[in-house]
């Protein structure tokens, strides 16, 4: 037994309460050891490209081999991830469908969409953390902008005529400037694009000045100089781009603007079974492998308790909630 278990029957009033509370652990032992006995799916719920693939076949693999179990990566995208996220909330409670979640299906879309088919906090047993994607605040190279302190200026002085781009209403890089202009009380204009593509090839054209972009596809641009990058949107400076200052360090204090990934069941999961799904998760994130892997897709390890990844879905919930509301913004 070990000593977590041994402590909670210390707590024990009276040898009746002591004795079933070693029955229930003992069932949970049994059936956490025959877990899995067949194939895990783990849902995707965006289509077979960008981090959250990513993240999930290297867990799925890592997973499999462990299991000596077919760990099966499966993509159901549909309405900004909520559609996968929904399938998982609605499947068995038994460890055999987990989801690949981040911000936006977990915090973002629940106050984002009118009518959506889940509850983060009541559907879903948070089990580990797995990586935070910051945004870069990238400009062309040809405007006079070199500090998120020339964006407001520049904003303050002519409101509504700076534009930014972004991957679309309601993603991380439109909600960027939102809480950007929230925090500074500056107004910008926000010009929405269908991807992470679009936006960018049209701040290389100069069509648009800037953009908060994910930083994997913004790293090359930025070093062959045909992006300059002004911000970063984590609290800290990044590895992928250690001379570029956090938007915190720039004039705004306290601005933070992350994707947070994570692996969840459906509440109701057994617990010796999100115990094991936690341990081989926290064994993974360890490795060089994975860590490398994240570093190359422009974001850091994030590791936790249960505990710490449900506060995390909390605080970012009532964050991008708050900024949701009081911008009216929806989905197109």
């Amino acid at each position: 037994m070990t000593e977590r278990a041994a402590s909670r029957f210390s707590n024990c009033s009276a040898a009746a309460s002591c004795a079933l509370a070693l029955a229930l652990l003992l069932a949970g032992g049994v059936q956490a050891q025959g877990y899995p006995s067949k194939p895990v799916r783990l849902v995707v719920p965006f289509p077979p490209s960008g981090g959250n693939d990513v993240f999930a076949r290297i867990v799925a693999q890592k997973l499999g081999e462990s299991w000596k179990q077919q760990v099966l990566v499966e993509n159901r995208p549909g309405a900004g991830g909520s559609v996968g996220t929904e399938f998982v909330a609605k499947s068995a409670a038994d460890g055999y469908t987990l989801l690949l979640g981040h911000t936006g299906t977990l915090a973002i879309n629940p106050a984002l969409y009118t009518k959506i088919g889940y509850d983060t906090l009541r559907d879903f047993a948070p089990i580990s953390l797995l990586a935070s994607a910051p945004l870069v605040l990238v400009v062309n190279p040809n405007m006079s902008i070199r500090s998120v302190a020339d964006v407001l200026a520049q904003a303050k002085a002519n409101p509504s005529a700076l534009n930014y781009a972004s991957s679309g209403s309601g993603t991380g890089s439109h909600l960027s400037g939102e809480l950007l202009q929230s925090m500074s009380g500056v107004k910008l204009t926000h010009v929405p694009y269908k991807g992470t593509a679009q936006a960018m090839t049209d701040v290389l054209g100069g069509q648009v000045p800037m953009m908060f972009s994910v930083i994997s596809p913004a790293l090359p641009q930025i070093r062959a100089g045909r992006l300059r990058a002004i911000a970063v949107t984590s609290a800290e400076r990044m590895p992928q781009l250690p001379e570029v200052p956090p938007v915190a360090e720039s004039g705004l204090p306290g601005y933070e603007s992350t994707l947070a990934y994570g692996i969840l069941a459906p509440r109701g999961t057994p617990e010796p079974v999100l115990a094991e799904i936690h341990a081989q998760i926290a064994r993974i994130t360890a490795t060089r492998e994975f860590r490398e892997r994240v570093d190359f897709e422009g974001a850091v390890v994030l590791e936790g308790t249960p505990a710490e990844f449900a506060a995390l879905i909390r605080a970012q919930s009532e964050k991008w909630g708050m900024v949701i509301r009081a911008t009216g913004i929806r989905p197109e």
